[in-house]
């Protein structure tokens, strides 16, 4: 019973770390509050959904979308990225773009959608309970963390481009988390033998990309400071 209690638990701190990415972008941004309702209350209802859905998934589709999970690490990471220097570039302009730009964060993704319904699937099965419930109490937990997070975040007074550097941050660990980990996966199966390795251009183009990206923050603070 502990082990049980240790894992719903566990599954339940997770979902709270992927609402408070989404309260970030809520409370960073210069939304109203009825936005911020109708953006956890759509989590509320998609957890639902997700819950229903549990034994009505074919295992093998689950496969699919989880061996996918490093590309849609990748594209969710240039996303957040993009979305984060060009809310910066026009805070400094002198235009608010985050009640558009805060989605990026803020809205459902593939990647949160697939750990919300991993995480019903893992409750279900250590609980035991209906579909139905697991979904209303991920939706719960989901919710109460997003109004709560997001109202906390708008205490702090933090403007558009603390939103963009956020954005920014989460995007570089995304991506690099998506070429880390395949590269330690693929060091313990390979077997080195004495002959040349090969280059693997992708993660060089990434990192030339993460390159990049720091350099144009630099770039715009530069520009911020000579503003000021």
């Amino acid at each position: 019973m502990n082990s049980v209690y240790a894992i719903v638990i566990g599954i339940l701190l997770g979902i709270m770390i992927f609402a408070l990415k989404t309260g970030v972008g809520c409370g960073f941004s210069n939304i109203r509050r009825r936005d911020v309702l109708i953006v956890a209350a759509s989590y509320f209802v998609i957890s639902v959904i997700l819950g229903g859905l549990i034994g009505l998934v074919d295992q093998s589709r689950l496969d699919l979308i989880t061996s996918m999970g490093m590309t849609l690490h990748v594209v969710v990471a240039l996303l957040l990225i993009g979305a984060g220097i060009y809310t910066q570039k026009k805070w400094l302009c002198g235009h608010d773009v985050s009640k558009r730009t805060f989605l990026f964060i803020s809205v459902p993704c593939p990647v949160c959608l697939t750990a919300l319904f991993v995480s019903c699937m893992i409750l279900a099965s250590a609980l035991g309970w209906s579909g139905f419930r697991i979904g209303a109490l991920v939706g719960f937990v989901f919710f109460f963390t997003v109004v709560f997070s997001s109202w906390i975040f708008r205490k702090m007074q933090r403007t558009p481009e603390d939103l963009g550097a956020v954005m920014m941050f989460l995007g570089i660990f995304y991506l690099l988390g998506s070429m880390l980990v395949p590269a330690y996966i693929k060091s313990k199966q390979t077997v080195y033998s004495g002959s040349g390795s090969e280059i693997d251009l992708i993660p060089l183009l990434l990192m030339g990309f993460v390159v990049g990206c720091g350099y144009a923050i630099h770039t715009l603070k530069v520009k911020k400071n000579e503003y000021i």
